[in-house]
């Protein structure tokens, strides 16, 4: 068993390197979840995104939902890696492997993880259009007449 990893990069993320942390021998389940920027969001033409994050608090709550899908499935073998700054549409912003020796439990821990970091993790995503940009769960996000033109400050 390797210890659970935790990235949080501003750079490229390789998917090749983080699914061979998780596989060997023992796992004949291997799952890995890969977030990608899309180019468009409800009409909207997506030009790229933006996450920030409170990198030291973003790890300690993955670390957290991490050691529940532990307790729960008994994985040992997960890592998640989160890319900040600017990131492209077709490009990779979230990567969470997960290696077990059967399926079912990899797939359902890997779920599980990616769904809990969208919920509580404090990173945060900005989409940006032709016509503007919003903080997705700002609570405005994708009403035309909401999509915020933004200036910069003088």
């Amino acid at each position: 068993m390797i210890p659970t990893q935790i990235i949080i990069t501003n750079h490229p993320l390789n998917v090749s390197a983080i699914n061979s942390k998780v596989k060997r021998p023992s796992n004949g389940g291997i799952v890995t979840f890969q977030g990608t920027t899309r180019d468009n969001t409800d009409g909207h033409a997506v030009t790229h995104l933006e996450y920030e994050a409170y990198e030291e608090m973003a790890t300690k709550v993955i670390a957290s939902i991490v050691s529940e899908a532990e307790s729960q499935w008994g994985i040992d073998d997960v890592v998640v890696a989160h890319r900040l700054g600017q990131v492209e549409v077709g490009e990779i912003s979230m990567v969470v492997a997960v290696g077990y020796p059967h399926r079912k439990q990899a797939f359902t821990a890997c779920s599980y993880i990616v769904d809990r970091i969208k919920e509580i993790a404090p990173i945060w995503k900005k989409e940006f259009f032709n016509d503007g940009s919003v903080w997705v769960g700002s609570g405005t996000q994708y009403a035309s007449q909401t999509v915020v033109k933004e200036t910069p400050n003088r």
